[in-house]
Formats: C-alpha cells, structure tokens, sequence
C-alpha cells in the first residue's frame, strides 16, 4: 500500500501542476488551448526524466556488440516503448493492484511467484500475469514493504508467500520470477532457504553485479544496488552453487541497470535481447515469451537442475 499512496501524491502533484498551467494559460489563450499546453507540461517532465535516465545509462553503460547496434529510428521506437511502459506501469496497472492469486482447475505448469522491483507492486506483472491465465498456469505476486528496507528483509515475505502457494496447490516446487531489485530478492531468498523448494529461477533485468544509477538513489535496497556493494559481492559468492537454477534474462539497452551486463550471472542460462528498456522488459512480447519458455521447461525438470547454458 506504501507504493500505491506514492503513486497516488505523485499523480496529485502532476494533476495540481496541471490545473496551476491551465489557469495561468487561460489568461493568454483559448481554454481548450490552455488545457492542451497544461498536459503538454506535465508529460514533457516526464519525457524528461525518462531521457535523463537513458543519458545516466549511457554515462556507466557498456559497449554494445556491433550486432546489437540500433539506428537511430530504432532508438526513438526504444524511448517511445519504455516512456509508453513506464506510464502505463506507474500510472495505471500499479494503482489498481488488488493482490490476488489465480489457480488454474487444469494447471500447465508448476505455480508461479512474481517479485516485483524497487519502487513497483504487484501491478507491475499486469501483462504476464494476463498471459499465465491464458496458459493456465497458477501464479501469486507479492509486494515488497517497507520501500526502502535492506534486501535481506524482503526474504520472509517471499518464503510466506512461497508456503502460501506452494499449500494452495500441493505443489512440491515453484517457479520464481523476479524483476530487477526483485531477482535479487529471489537469490538472497535462495542463499537462506536453499533449493528444495524452487524448479527454476527467472530475473529479469536485475542488477547482479550493481547498477551506476544507485547512487543517486536512498534507502538500505539502494545502497546494496551499488556497483561497489560488499552485499552483491557476499550474495555473488553464496549462491554460486546453485546458478544451474537461474535464468538471467537482460537488454542491452536497459535504461536503469549500467553497465548492462551487470545483469549477467556466471553460471547461469543468460538471455540477452536488444532494443528493451527496463521497465518494458515486463511487458515486451518477446520477453514474455521466453519467461514463459521457462516455466514450462521447468515444470519438467528432475530434482537435479540440468546444466548451464551460457548464451
């Protein structure tokens, strides 16, 4: 709910600001027009912000391979999605989150758990979790609170809701996806709480190795997100053994994760696309198909993972 009632103060801000244009504009202009140039301001600012985190990703990205490279009306298509995503994401699908599981009378698959990222709910799985419904796939979100506690906190939350699912389907195994901060979360849950539980592990766009952006950020989780953190490095130590379970999906042009291949994890299946930014990865046609690719896969696995595949 912490995240909602931001959203919320967020949304009132950018309506006053609109309403302050208006008035003043409607001196000068038609009312029509004022109103026009009112909405204008108000996504112009946000275009802003949006362009000031692909310039910040830039700044600390990596070189991209010569078959990656976009021209630049790919580029414009690249900001247009993810300014598109963002929008929708923060003003729409996570303001009307409303946690609710879905079990399937016929399940496909192993039941899924979604973890969302820093500064998101639930709603921000609002197109995959259309898409496991339509599979028939079971499948459960949790929202991370307090917004900026230390990663390690999250832990519990996610083992409840893990126990939750995991009785509500008498499944013996889950499949856990995890978007940026989130995937973090999963592999910090898997170092306390081992392997027996889990059929696979899905991130995506997550910062395993830090992000430059995080230092410009507060709060415990951000802090951790740094390029430089004594946290990954632990966590990148401790669940070495077990990277046989994780896919890494990622985009060379991630907007919020720089350097990019910060989202590449030795040892695991790592997926890498081109011409995504980070919050269209949850939404993106291409990488949902593959994150359903896994669930599937996962629900034949064995007890024992099968080996990694670097990609």
């Amino acid at each position: 709910m912490m995240v909602v009632r931001i959203l919320l103060a967020i949304m009132a801000v950018q309506v006053a600001a609109a309403l302050a244009i208006w008035y003043a504009a409607a001196a000068w202009v038609p009312l029509d027009l004022a109103l026009l140039l009112a909405v204008l301001a108000v996504v112009l600012v946000r275009l802003a912000i949006n362009a000031n985190n692909f310039w910040m990703a830039r700044r600390y990205g990596c070189t991209v391979p010569d078959e990656h490279r976009l021209a630049p009306l790919e580029r414009l298509c690249l900001f247009c999605a993810e300014f598109r995503a963002s929008m929708v994401t923060s003003s729409w699908t996570m303001l009307r989150h409303k946690p609710a599981p879905y079990f399937a009378a016929q399940p496909r698959a192993l039941p899924v758990l979604l973890v969302h990222g820093f500064g998101a709910n639930g709603g921000f799985w609002t197109p995959l979790r259309a898409l496991l419904r339509r599979e028939g796939i079971s499948h459960d979100t949790v929202d991370l609170e307090p917004l900026g506690a230390p990663i390690d906190d999250y832990v519990e939350h996610v083992e409840r809701a893990i126990g939750r699912l995991r009785a509500a389907t008498g499944a013996p195994r889950i499949v856990l996806v995890g978007h940026s901060m989130g995937g973090l979360v999963v592999r910090a849950w898997l170092r306390r709480h081992g392997t027996a539980g889990v059929a696979r592990i899905v991130t995506v766009g997550s910062p395993h190795h830090g992000t430059g952006l995080a230092a410009l950020g507060i709060g415990a989780n951000v802090r951790q997100m740094r390029l430089d953190s004594p946290w990954l490095a632990q966590l990148d130590k401790d669940d070495a053994p077990h990277r046989a379970l994780i896919t890494s999906i990622w985009s060379w042009h991630d907007n919020i994760i720089a350097p990019q291949t910060s989202s590449r994890l030795d040892g695991a299946k790592n997926i890498a696309f081109a011409g995504i930014g980070h919050v269209a990865l949850g939404s993106d046609p291409r990488v949902l198909c593959r994150v359903l690719d896994e669930i599937l896969t996962a629900g034949a696995l064995t007890s024992a993972p099968r080996p990694a595949t670097i990609i």
